[in-house]
């Protein structure tokens, strides 16, 4: 039987400012009946706003190469055991030439803080731009105002930078080398340019608690992003957390749910992260109101370097499969450009 607390929250999450009392009980959910409730209210919101329809974003991750060193990230530069690539203009131009091919009108190209100048990436963008009708979102990490506004106006459509975390103390222990302060600088340097933007959040990262999650929540609500990117905390071996315990996938999805009723425009990934795991929740998390899966079109060669965490997912999923996906889930798939659908 549901609770009628639980009923009372979701509809007062759905008509203003989510209070963090309200979030913590959703987040919290385990019964599987509200639990249930939770992920189909999510799912309905998400059909409202969004239609019923998976995003297709095709990702290039160009390069392993990081100067950054993220206490959860494989690619910190003190991971001696990992192995590097930075792709080259040629490379890349390839990459993206064989997603349009098969259809996809986003693309997404990611990679570490690898200190790539800003010149030759905004070189690459406009190459792209000149060949294909797509659109270019970039995952490239922390860059001046300058770097950010130069690949603008090489045609850069979008930019994904999770904030990790807004609690700044939480955000100090995972990073030793950076503050909110100054991702909370880029994100608004982004939306002064006029970037579609994508933020997020980790589930499960050491520290961090469902009161955290609730600010970051309340964070994304007041923000209003183009998209959001949720996905479990997966421990590296070369990482100081590797000893940690792995993100809570309920907790995962159930974040994924909470922040689709609450925010509901937004496109949200079944990232890859909850693709894995011990077995792939990216459907769970298209049922917990995501709507966006991202096939990975890497090159073979360097699909298994860019490992940000263990066992990453990086197949690059066939048409048959992302159809079978969407069928399961009662979705159609969109491979469109799919633009911000704020107003």
């Amino acid at each position: 039987m549901i609770r009628p607390a639980v009923h009372a929250a979701m509809g007062r999450i759905q008509t203003g400012a989510p209070q963090s009392e309200d979030l913590g009980l959703l987040l919290c959910l385990v019964d599987p009946d509200e639990v249930a409730l939770l992920h189909a209210t999510a799912c309905l919101v998400r059909t409202a706003y969004c239609q019923g329809r998976i995003a297709l974003r095709a990702l290039v991750e160009i390069s392993s190469v990081c100067r950054n060193s993220c206490l959860y990230c494989g690619l910190n530069r003190y991971n001696r055991h990992a192995s590097r690539y930075m792709m080259d203009e040629d490379e890349i131009l390839h990459c993206v030439g064989e997603a349009v091919g098969q259809g996809y009108r986003t693309v997404v190209l990611q990679s570490g803080e690898d200190g790539r100048s800003a010149e030759s990436i905004a070189h690459m963008i406009a190459q792209i731009k000149r060949k294909y009708p797509i659109a270019i979102t970039l995952s490239l990490g922390e860059r001046s105002y300058e770097d950010y506004q130069l690949w603008k106006r090489a045609g850069a459509d979008r930019y994904l930078l999770r904030v990790e975390s807004t609690d700044a103390e939480l955000y100090r222990t995972l990073h030793t080398d950076r503050t909110l302060s100054s991702r909370l600088e880029c994100l608004g340097n982004l939306r002064t340019l006029g970037y579609q933007v994508g933020s997020g959040i980790m589930v499960g990262v050491p520290g961090q608690t469902v009161s955290t999650i609730a600010g970051d929540i309340q964070f994304f609500c007041s923000n209003q992003f183009d998209m959001i990117g949720i996905g479990p905390f997966i421990p590296h071996a070369e990482t100081p957390l590797a000893g940690s315990p792995r993100g809570d996938v309920l907790l995962t999805l159930n974040t994924i749910a909470v922040i689709r009723i609450a925010t509901k425009y937004p496109w949200m990934p079944a990232t890859t992260a909850l693709g894995s795991l011990n077995r792939d929740y990216r459907l769970d998390g298209l049922l917990a109101g995501a709507n966006v899966i991202m096939p990975n079109f890497t090159p073979s060669a360097y699909k298994s370097q860019y490992a940000i965490y263990p066992n990453k997912q990086s197949e690059t999923d066939s048409a048959e499969s992302l159809e079978y996906l969407a069928r399961s889930v009662g979705l159609t798939i969109d491979y469109g450009r799919c633009d911000s659908l704020l107003v």
